[in-house]
């Protein structure tokens, strides 16, 4: 993992993108609650970032720490950047750290093939027989679900079913009683944003 505080070229780039009105910050759940003006700004303001930062400049953004791979993630999803997508999955199941796990499950939830599928159920496989973990299972069932919505799949029936992992893992201490569906309508919610923001983006590219 790169740190900006001594990586010259980390640090250019979280100045650049990541730290910006705290970018990183207002990735997320807060997007939900925008008014239409305040989400129209904050998409324009993505995309403007989305255009201009490189690939090899994501790369690097992903070799930081949360703030810059949560950041990363969603410029991947505005730019439609699906070369990306194992280099996500593979940082969604390493969890080495908080706050990022959600963006990237919302990155292959947007991206929308079963590619993406597959590296949420690795995810799943992994991380639900550990009820002694509270990471991103939640947000990767929400995923899932919409995913599965999106194809017409039904890869999240085998953890849903009674007796099933994620049962193991909401019963098991501490009780976490979580509706998955409701994880899903949040992901959905994020998910239509993010589209909004690709659309935008693509005309931009066009106009140029």
């Amino acid at each position: 993992m790169r740190h900006a505080n001594t990586d010259p070229e980390l640090q250019d780039l979280v100045r650049r993108f990541v730290a910006p009105g705290r970018r990183y910050l207002r990735l997320g759940g807060s997007l939900l609650r925008l008014s239409g003006p305040e989400r129209a700004v904050r998409a324009r303001e993505l995309v403007q970032a989305a255009a201009e930062v490189t690939p090899a400049e994501l790369r690097v953004l992903l070799e930081g720490g949360w703030r810059e791979r949560k950041t990363a993630s969603w410029l991947v999803v505005v730019a439609g950047r699906t070369e990306f997508r194992s280099r996500i999955g593979e940082l969604l199941l390493a969890s080495e750290g908080p706050y990022a796990g959600a963006a990237y499950c919302v990155a292959l939830a947007t991206f929308g093939s079963r590619a993406d599928a597959d590296l949420l159920c690795q995810y799943l496989d992994r991380y639900l027989p550990r009820p002694d973990l509270d990471y991103d299972q939640a947000f990767a069932l929400g995923a899932l679900l919409h995913l599965d919505t999106a194809l017409g799949t039904e890869h999240a029936s085998r953890f849903l079913d009674a007796g099933g992992l994620w049962e193991q893992w909401t019963d098991a201490p501490p009780r976490r009683g979580r509706n998955p569906q409701r994880y899903r309508e949040v992901v959905d919610q994020l998910c239509s944003f993010a589209h909004e923001c690709a659309e935008l983006f693509a005309s931009l590219e066009h106009d140029h």
